[in-house]
């Protein structure tokens, strides 16, 4: 849901609309999964010949990318994919906790019937992950999460909030998972979230949302272990 975009008019306007989302959902996805990471320097060329997207696009989808924090743009220097800071992340867990029980309990009042199915439907695809501890597939079911809880909160003053937040968070969930977190538990928590706001419960989704929290926040302060490598889990094999 990209609610900062201009309003489209015209056909033209309509194809350079999909090119962005295009550019900002692909580039999005490459950072928040590693595939672009931490540090890395890039450029509108070498993003527009790896989407196959002209540069306008391109650029559009960095600058809003750099709102969210995934990005650093340097006027004449370049662009960097931003650094995981471990203190910054529980800093936006202060914030988040507010926010979504906000969007969460928005949504539960506000959702269509339309949308309700598909909250139950990513509810039952998340507890599918749970049982086959697939991480990668939950990744992507809460990224769907994300946007429908955006869309149906129908409030753009939290979704603006809550956009500096999202990417972060899947990108540092992202890169620790497979040493930190309790995959089970956590899809089925969004899970828990998603049935209720489904079933219009606004208070079981708030009381799910603040036990996901819970577990994200100590999943997170868990990354501090001394004991664990010194190298960032992103240059780490993936082969367990």
């Amino acid at each position: 849901m990209k609610n900062d975009l201009p309003v489209i008019t015209s056909e033209t306007g309509l194809e350079e609309q999909s090119f962005f989302s295009q550019a900002y959902t692909t580039i999005e996805k490459l950072i928040v999964t590693l595939e672009l990471k931490p540090g890395q320097v890039v450029s509108e060329n070498m993003l527009a010949n790896l989407l196959g997207l002209g540069r306008t696009p391109v650029r559009e989808a960095l600058q809003m990318l750099a709102r969210d924090g995934l990005v650093v743009i340097f006027p004449k220097r370049g662009i960097v994919i931003s650094e995981m800071d471990v203190s910054k992340q529980l800093r936006m867990l202060e914030v988040r906790r507010e926010v979504e029980r906000y969007l969460v309990g928005a949504s539960a009042r506000r959702a269509r019937p339309e949308e309700r199915q598909h909250f139950l439907t990513l509810a039952k695809d998340m507890d599918r992950a749970a049982k086959t501890n697939d991480g990668e597939a939950f990744l992507a079911m809460d990224l769907e999460f994300n946007k429908l809880l955006l869309s149906t909160a129908r409030n753009e003053f939290a979704v603006s909030a809550m956009r500096l937040i999202q990417g972060l968070s899947s990108r540092f969930w992202f890169a620790h998972y497979r040493d930190s977190a309790n995959l089970p538990v956590a899809a089925r928590l969004h899970a828990c979230i998603a049935r209720a706001i489904a079933e219009s419960n606004e208070e079981e989704a708030c009381i799910c949302l603040d036990k996901l929290l819970d577990n994200v926040d100590e999943f997170t302060r868990s990354t501090l272990n001394p004991d664990r490598s010194t190298r960032p889990p992103y240059q780490q094999s993936r082969k367990r």
